[in-house]
C-alpha cells in the first residue's frame, strides 16, 4: 500500500517502490557513462548538493559545469514525481526550525541524496560485505506502533525482541540475521560517538543504514569519514515526529535490502 511522508515518497505515483530504484539504476547507469569514474562522479555530486544557490554551483571551479547541468536537468525531469511535498513543507517550516540542516533540504537536494546513495552503495557495497563484522541501524520510527514495542538495549543500541510479526524493524532485523548482520534499532542523536566506538571494538566494520534520505546521506558521509564502509536503503517516505509532529509508520523496499547484502559488484 503506497505511504506519502512529509516531503518525499518512494511510491510515487505507484503502488510500490520498485519504479523508484528501478529509475534510480538506470540515471546513475547514464550519469556513469559521462563521468565512468564512481568516486570523482560522487565528489560532483555531493559538491553540487551541498551549495545552496544554483548560481553558485555553476560558477564553482571544483565542478564539472557541463556535468553537473546534464545531472540537474536529468533529475529535475526524472524525480519530482517521488518529492512531491518538499515545497509546501519548505514554505511551512517555523523560522525556529529553519536552521535544521535535514528539515530543510531542498527538492534538488533530495535528488542529489538519491543518486548519491545508490553511488555510494555501488562503491562501498563489497568492502561491507567483507567486513568482519558487519552491523545496521534501523530506524525507530519504523516500528509498529499498535503494541507496546519490547525491545532490549543490547551492546550498542536497543535490539529487537520480535513482538509482532509485521513491523518493520522486526522483518528487516530477522533479514539481516539471516545474513550475519547485526542489527540494531537507532535511537542515537551522536552517531558520530557511536560509530567510532564500534571501530574501536572491531578493526573490520562495515555499517547498514535504513533511514529517510537526507539521514542516511548524513550517516553514510560520516561512516566513509571514519574509515567504515557504509550501504544503505532509504525509507520509503519520512514520517517520524522530527516530520509530522508525531510517529507515523513507514515502510522500506526488504527485496533491495537482500539484493543489497548478498551481490557483490
Amino acid at each position: 500500500m503506497s505511504i506519502k511522508g512529509k516531503t518525499y515518497s518512494l511510491f510515487g505515483s505507484g503502488a510500490n517502490t520498485d519504479h523508484y530504484y528501478r529509475t534510480i539504476r538506470q540515471l546513475t547507469d547514464l550519469f556513469q557513462e559521462a563521468c565512468s569514474d564512481k568516486e570523482e562522479l560522487l565528489r560532483h555530486v555531493q559538491r553540487a548538493g551541498r551549495d545552496r544557490s544554483l548560481l553558485k554551483r555553476l560558477r564553482s571551479n571544483q565542478i564539472h559545469k557541463p556535468l553537473i547541468s546534464y545531472i540537474n536537468t536529468t533529475l529535475k525531469e526524472a524525480l519530482p514525481v517521488y518529492t512531491t511535498g518538499v515545497k509546501q513543507h519548505l514554505k511551512t517550516l517555523p523560522l525556529s526550525r529553519k536552521f535544521d540542516d535535514v528539515l530543510k533540504t531542498k527538492e534538488y537536494q533530495y535528488h542529489l541524496y538519491m543518486i548519491e546513495i545508490e553511488l555510494v552503495n555501488r562503491l562501498y557495497r563489497r568492502a561491507f560485505n567483507d567486513s568482519a563484522y558487519r552491523f545496521a541501524l534501523i530506524a525507530h520510527c519504523l516500528r509498529d506502533f499498535r503494541p507496546e514495542c519490547r525491545a532490549l538495549s543490547g551492546v550498542y543500541e536497543s535490539e529487537c525482541r520480535g513482538c509482532t510479526r509485521d513491523c518493520f524493524i522486526h522483518l528487516g532485523s530477522a533479514l539481516l540475521k539471516k545474513y550475519g548482520i547485526h542489527s540494531f534499532i537507532s535511537v542515537s542523536m551522536d552517531l558520530d560517538k557511536l560509530f567510532k566506538k564500534i571501530k574501536s571494538d572491531h578493526q573490520s566494520a562495515g555499517a547498514l543504514g535504513i533511514a529517510c534520505v537526507p539521514e542516511l546521506v548524513q550517516g553514510m558521509r560520516l561512516c566513509v569519514k571514519l574509515g567504515i564502509p557504509p550501504v544503505g536503503i532509504p525509507l520509503d517516505a519520512n514520517r517520524c515526529a522530527r516530520w509530522m509532529g508525531q510517529c507515523r509508520e513507514s515502510s522500506f523496499n526488504l527485496k533491495e535490502l537482500e539484493e543489497l547484502i548478498t551481490i557483490n559488484k
